[in-house]
């Protein structure tokens, strides 16, 4: 009978968190800016979403799947800093205390948890599934039952992105973008991309030709 369910890439918000905002620590030298950060920006997500419902996803330790079909998968990522590592469970309990229901499947990201319940609620065309992360890749998730609302800068400034929305904003359709990650590339992610094909090209070959597989059958037509 829900309505509208709230979705939280806990990860990605807990990163913005600590890099938009100065440290932040309790009395006894406790890092707590991206517990601080990562409160902000769900309370004010609940304010203007009003969900029936929350969920939360987090990362689980550890190599993922992706990391099996390729070893180089995120492989130029820094040490995460440990005053933002002390903050990871300090945010669960948080999430505890507001008895939000989390989510965290060793062997697997939160991105793959956020797709799983939004796709299984979206099927239902009852309830409407949405997604708050800092991370573009979750834009191919939208639809007409899922939007996104994604931190465009610090933790306060939020953009909703329908089916619409990303169109207008990217040149592209949801399902497109993994094709364009495809073809540009993720420096975050090393995914490397084809050589010499930056953020216009991607653009301009996804909307000649829709897909990788029919640039591939177009080679000709491009050379």
């Amino acid at each position: 009978d829900m309505k509208k369910l709230l979705i939280i890439d806990a990860h990605a918000l807990i990163h913005r968190a600590y890099h938009a905002l100065p440290p932040l620590t309790t009395s006894n030298g406790t890092p707590v800016g991206a517990v601080y950060g990562f409160l902000l920006m769900v309370i004010n997500a609940l304010k203007d979403m009003k969900p029936d419902g929350v969920v939360v996803c987090f990362d689980s330790k550890g190599p993922t799947f992706r990391h099996k079909q390729f070893k180089d998968y995120k492989g130029t990522r820094k040490e995460t800093d440990p005053d933002l590592i002390a903050q990871f469970p300090l945010v669960e309990e948080v999430v505890k205390a507001f008895g939000f229901p989390i989510f965290k499947v060793s062997g697997f990201e939160a991105d793959d948890l956020i797709g799983t319940i939004s796709t299984t609620v979206s099927k239902t065309k009852k309830t409407e599934a949405i997604i708050l992360t800092g991370d573009m890749d979750l834009l191919q998730l939208v639809n007409a039952h899922t939007k996104v609302l994604r931190l465009k800068k610090g933790v306060k400034d939020m953009d909703l992105f329908d089916r619409a929305a990303v169109e207008a904003t990217y040149g592209f359709t949801p399902e497109q973008v993994i094709e364009y990650k495809g073809l540009r590339g993720d420096t975050s992610d090393n995914i490397p991309g084809v050589k010499g094909i930056g953020e216009k090209g991607a653009t301009e070959l996804l909307k000649e030709f829709g897909t990788i597989a029919n640039i591939y059958k177009n080679l000709e037509k491009r050379s």
